[in-house]
């Protein structure tokens, strides 16, 4: 199984940007922590971070092509704004878990909408960089019961 971590804009900037809202560990840091938790459940993993929305839309459809069986992605300030994100994700049709380090259903009100969220199969919002690890658990405990994965066993 492998499964692509997407972040969007902004998200580079962990441990600088509001540290009281988002932690203090740095963008290296969640890196660190989502190969370790891969190689722990053992999954292949892919980290990519971009603040263009065209590069995340170019990621995105690479991971069609490339075959990839999961995307985790936080979309960052995209989340509120970005249709052509959503068209991407529904073009590809891969299983995504959409992943919010806050909660962004108590922040302000333009927050409050995602159109991510329109597409994803999971939405994980407020756990900081935990939600990352919950995703992959999610997308690794789905993919291994699908018919597809036994088939490969």
């Amino acid at each position: 199984m492998h499964v692509l971590v997407l972040n969007g804009p902004n998200l580079n900037m962990l441990g600088i940007r509001e540290p009281g809202k988002y932690g203090t560990i740095s963008y290296n840091n969640l890196k660190d922590l989502i190969n370790n938790h891969a190689n722990e459940i053992g999954i292949e993993v892919t980290c990519k971070q971009s603040n263009s929305e065209g590069e995340l839309i170019d990621i995105i459809q690479r991971a069609y092509f490339d075959k990839l069986d999961g995307i985790v992605f936080n979309p960052g300030g995209y989340t509120h704004t970005s249709v052509a994100l959503l068209d991407a994700l529904k073009s590809v049709m891969i299983p995504t878990v959409e992943v919010h380090i806050t909660n962004i259903d108590e922040r302000e009100e333009f927050r409050k909408f995602s159109y991510i969220s329109l597409y994803a199969e999971k939405v994980i919002k407020g756990h900081g960089i935990a939600g990352y690890t919950e995703a992959m658990d999610y997308l690794k405990e789905k993919y291994d019961a699908s018919p597809t994965a036994n088939d490969e066993k």
